[in-house]
Order: C-alpha cells, then structure tokens, then sequence
C-alpha cells in the first residue's frame, strides 16, 4: 500500500484479520492441553472415605437419679459439762480422738464430796439408832397398855415417834445417795461413742457444776457413723415426684425409704450409700425449698459433720431406655446431636433429647432407634453428607459414674 508520499504502509488491520484465526486455534489448543492435563489430576487428589467407630444404642434397664447439694450433721452431737463444780485434777482423753460411751474424760477433785458423804453417812447411822429405840419403845408400850400401866395416849406417842424416826432414816439415806452421787459426778464420762473435741479446761481450773445448764463447757462429742445429710428439694422437684406418686410409679419419701447415693467433695463416683428418713411439714417460703434429710452409712468414719456432698435420689421408676457413650454428643448452638451412618455410608445429624448419665452412659430419650449406628470416635472427621468408612465397635458397657 502506496502512502501519500509514495512509501509504502503496512495494513495492521488487513494483518491481524488475517492472522485471527491461527490465534484463536492456538488459545483452543493450549485450553484443551491444559483440561487433558487436570482431569487426571483431580480426579487422583479426591480423598477416600474419612475413618470411623461406630456402635449401635445399649438398651436396658434404668433409673433417673436428681443430684441435690448437701451438709452432713451428726445424728447425736452433746455438750460435755460436769454435774458439781471444783478443781480439775486431770484430763484424760486425748484431742480429737474417737471416745467410747462410758469412756473417763475429766477427773474432779472429789475430796469435798467424799467428806460430805461421811457426813451423810454417820447422819444415816444415827437415824437408824433411833428407828431402833422408837420401836423397842413402841414394843414395851403395847405390852404394858395389856396391863393398864400406860395409856393408849402414850402408845400412840410411840407410835408417831417411830414413824419420825423411819422418815430421818429416808432422808439420811437420800442425803447420802446425792453425797455419793456427787463424788461420781467428779468423774466425768463420755455420754455416747464419737469423736471428741479439744478439752477447753486444763488441770488445776475451777469448773462450775450445775444441772440448769449454766456449768462449765468441758468439751464435745458427735457421732459419726451413722450421719445425717440435709439438703433442700426445689418446689418443681417435689411436685414431680408427688405426680409420680399420685400415678403409682414412684414411692414416696414420707412412708417408704427411697435409697439415695452421696459423693464427697473430689470424688468423681458415689461412695456411700444411705435412705431418706425425713422430710420436712412445709416448704421454706423464703427460698421455695423442702428441708430432706437422709441417714448415711459411715463406716470408715471419712465424712465429717459440716462436710458438703452431692446427694443423688432417686428420681423415677425402672424404664428402658437407649444409652450411647457421653463422648459421642456434640452441640450444634442451642442443640444436642448424635452423627448417624446411614445405610448408604453417609453422615447425618439427628437431633436428640438427652437424659441423665447412667452407669457412665447417657440416656437418650429422644431422637435415636436401636439400629441406628452412632459415630462413638471420629466424630472430628465426619461431615454431614459425605461418605465416611464406619468400622463397628464393641457395645458400650459404661462403668460407675
């Protein structure tokens, strides 16, 4: 192409038209080489079938327990105070050991006592001496009222003077049993087996002794096994179990004595074992709450008065039920749900209706049959529709929770 002044010029517009072609087939060529080449690629990188342990539902047999949180009291707790007052000679327990009833605690300097004994009892030999006299002469006045030599007046003085001298003899011998009721009193003993506290007297310290509560405190006694739990039962758990009563499937407290387990602070599973044996006549108005008591076992004498506990009673009648490990629920925001193989090997998420744990188990209550295969371990690597490899584990067998 000639230009205006004779040169030539090239057409970039007739070149590239004619070039147009041969580039589009070279892009098409480069695409398709490129697609030929992924489609292997990908195909190779798709992972297999993620990895899980699957086992069916435990059906059996169960009981609902409520928890509730309880202080332990001793069933029998005394005050040890002496009955006469003086000096303390002795003490003789050890702080804090395990006393016995009848167990000597305190000794009294009982001197004083013992002389007003003797006094009573030297009183009481003169009463006597005059009991004796009283009648001889009574005796001797009704042989001679036979005769005339004495007159029935006088008979009759005798016979009252016989019957003073018999009430100074009671009243000596009462003096002298309070006498030596006192000197008993100077050893002061245990009043019932327990544990006994520190001696808050020491020897050489004047007590004083009375029985109007005003004598000196010694130290303390309570009792350990058995031992009291309180607790306090909500408004809306006492009226389920009184529905449960009024239908026959739960028996009542008041009349029969439901079992209940108690663990201690730091333990993981119930330790001991015990019954309800009282409920209170009405529900605290300030917090809405029933006083319950139950009686515990305390063998070995680990649980203590003012301890706390957790206090499980029995919540329900035996029902079946579907139990599946504790592990395998997992919480979708507000939701508990279980992950389901179904038969075509892909993962679902059923929503579920938890129960109490039981013998370390969690009752389903809802949301689960007994064929259905629940994830129990690789639930991390279960997605909700993909295919997962579901290897069948032994049934769950739970242990003590």
């Amino acid at each position: 192409m000639t230009g205006p002044d004779g040169s030539e010029q090239f057409d970039k517009k007739h070149d590239f038209v004619q070039s147009r072609p041969y580039a589009i087939a070279g892009i098409l060529a480069v695409a398709f080489a490129l697609a030929g080449c992924g489609q292997p690629a990908s195909q190779a990188s798709a992972p297999p079938p993620a990895p899980v342990t699957v086992a069916q539902p435990v059906k059996r047999t169960v009981t609902d327990w409520d928890e509730f949180t309880g202080r332990f009291e001793a069933v029998e707790e005394v005050q040890v105070r002496p009955r006469v007052g003086g000096f303390v000679n002795s003490v003789e327990f050890q702080d804090g050991a395990i006393v016995h009833q009848g167990d000597l605690l305190y000794v009294i300097d009982p001197r004083p006592f013992e002389a007003v004994a003797e006094q009573a009892d030297g009183q009481l030999s003169d009463a006597r001496a005059k009991v004796e006299l009283a009648k001889r002469e009574l005796d001797r006045g009704l042989n001679l009222v036979q005769t005339s030599a004495v007159s029935e007046q006088a008979v009759d003085q005798r016979r009252q003077a016989l019957q003073a001298a018999h009430a100074a003899e009671t009243q000596a011998a009462g003096a002298l049993k309070a006498a030596r009721l006192n000197i008993e009193f100077t050893h002061v003993t245990a009043p019932l087996t327990g544990r006994v506290s520190r001696h808050l007297v020491s020897p050489g310290n004047l007590v004083q002794g009375s029985d109007t509560g005003t004598s000196t405190l010694l130290t303390s006694i309570v009792a350990l096994d058995p031992i009291y739990v309180y607790f306090d039962m909500d408004e809306a758990t006492f009226i389920k179990y009184s529905r449960l009563w009024f239908e026959g499937r739960r028996p009542s407290s008041r009349d029969t004595a439901n079992p209940v387990q108690v663990t201690l602070a730091g333990e993981t599973k119930p330790s001991h074992e015990g019954t309800i044996n009282f409920l209170d006549n009405r529900l605290d108005v300030s917090t809405g709450t029933l006083r319950s008591r139950a009686v515990i076992k305390n063998t070995d004498l680990s649980i203590l008065p003012g301890q706390f506990g957790r206090v499980r009673l029995i919540g329900s009648a035996p029902y079946e039920a579907l139990l599946i490990p504790d592990v395998a629920v997992a919480t979708d925001q507000s939701r508990k749900i279980v992950f389901v193989v179904k038969p075509d090997d892909t993962v679902e998420a059923r929503p579920v209706v938890l129960g109490p744990l039981d013998d370390g188990l969690r009752v389903i209550r809802e949301g689960l049959k007994a064929e259905d295969r629940v994830i129990v371990n690789g639930i991390q690597r279960a997605r909700v529709g993909a295919k997962v490899a579901p290897q069948t584990a032994p049934a769950p067998v739970g242990g003590k929770s």
